[in-house]
């Protein structure tokens, strides 16, 4: 099904043409490989990188292609309709080069050229073993020493773990709470910062995340981006925007499943007849292709709102629940469509349901966003 869209400029629409070339070019065609070897696909988002995909919503003063996050969500749907590995790398690496340009000391933006070509891939170390969710009680530890930090803990399902250049770490400088977190800068080869393996997962195999042991790592003190102890505010504004590129990636993955689904149903025959015609499932199809669409406008909605600078945290959280909530049905509706095939790894809708599953767990669970909302609504 032809997607309508409409964009602000000529050259956001040739900006999308320009990723569908890419999507079909080099991101299709592997897809199945390397999720099978489970590798990470590094020199795939080097190309991204220096095609100009890595820095789309930043300023082109950084490196960056000033794109509004109304174009940026619909290129990483578009990147997710063909390999959800790569949108999840693109959303987190864009989250990751956050906190140095929004908060970063005029030395540490020196980097970002680098940074939002891709030269350097970002990873996002807020996590924890026992600390999903609940971000303020994070225990991984910061204590001054001379001109260094020195950091001792563990930080969880990090994406890009020990495949990133640089790390943003949320650690502890001060008491307990959302108020002694500070953001550190580290170096891939900081000494003492140990990736461990890469997590088994269901999907997303050839973007494993993992975790990061912490055994007195020294980091330079200015390397603190943003004050001591504001790093929660860092992180939470860095996670609004992050909830955008994860919905926009729940788009473009169910996107693709309606139209897997689709024409499977218009040639695959029964009782003489292809089984579209059967009403039963024609409406199945007609709910999941109307599911996409209002994920889409909500999506679409919020991320207009931060392009205008007007608040879109609850916008947010609302587009990243429906959006993944609506891909896991309809991943789920595209295996029924096909039957027994629909479980047969012989055909993609069996990676998407597997992979749709993510997306409610990711950039904050599916409950977390409800409680986001329901807050805003009763306080």
């Amino acid at each position: 099904m032809t997607v309508e869209r409409l964009l602000p400029t000529p050259e956001a629409h040739d900006l999308l043409d320009l990723t569908a070339e890419l999507a079909t070019r080099e991101l299709a065609g592997k897809v199945d490989d390397f999720e099978a070897r489970g590798e990470f696909p590094r020199e795939v988002l080097r190309t991204l990188g220096r095609s100009g995909l890595l820095g789309l919503p930043y300023p082109e003063a950084d490196g960056g292609a000033a794109q509004p996050y109304e174009v940026y969500v619909q290129v990483l749907e578009i990147l997710a309709g063909a390999w959800l590995g790569i949108a999840e790398a693109v959303s987190v690496h864009t989250l990751s080069c956050f906190p140095v340009a929004g908060f970063g000391t005029p030395e540490q933006r020196k980097m970002l050229p680098e940074m939002l070509g891709g030269e350097l891939l970002g990873a996002y170390a807020l996590s924890e073993p026992h600390g999903g969710s609940d971000a303020a009680g994070l225990t991984t530890r910061a204590v001054a020493d001379g001109g260094d930090y020195v950091l001792d803990g563990t930080k969880a399902w990090i994406t890009h773990g020990g495949k990133a250049d640089f790390y943003n770490i949320f650690c502890r400088t001060g008491g307990p709470g959302a108020r002694g977190i500070s953001c550190v800068l580290a170096d891939a080869s900081t000494p003492g910062l140990l990736p461990q393996a890469p997590e088994r997962l269901m999907g997303l195999r050839s973007s494993a995340p993992a975790q990061i042991v912490l055994e007195n790592a020294r980091v330079p003190r200015d390397r603190l981006v943003g004050g001591e102890n504001e790093g929660f505010t860092i992180a939470m504004k860095a996670l609004d925007a992050g909830r955008l590129g994860i919905a926009a990636c729940a788009v473009g993955l169910a996107q693709a499943a309606v139209d897997y689904a689709t024409a499977y149903a218009k040639e695959r025959e029964q009782f003489g007849k292809p089984i579209a015609s059967f009403q039963g499932l024609g409406f199945m199809l007609a709910d999941m292709a109307t599911g996409v669409s209002a994920a889409r406008a909500l999506l679409l909605h919020a991320a207009r709102l931060k392009d205008a600078g007007r608040p879109f945290t609850v916008e947010a959280a609302k587009a990243k629940l429906f959006a993944t909530d609506m891909a896991m049905r309809v991943t789920t509706d595209a295996v029924q469509v096909l039957g027994g095939y629909g479980y047969s790894a012989d055909h993609p809708v069996e990676r998407w349901f597997r992979e749709a599953k993510v997306l409610q767990i990711v950039e904050g669970t599916n409950q977390i966003q409800r409680l986001v909302i329901a807050r805003e609504m009763t306080r």
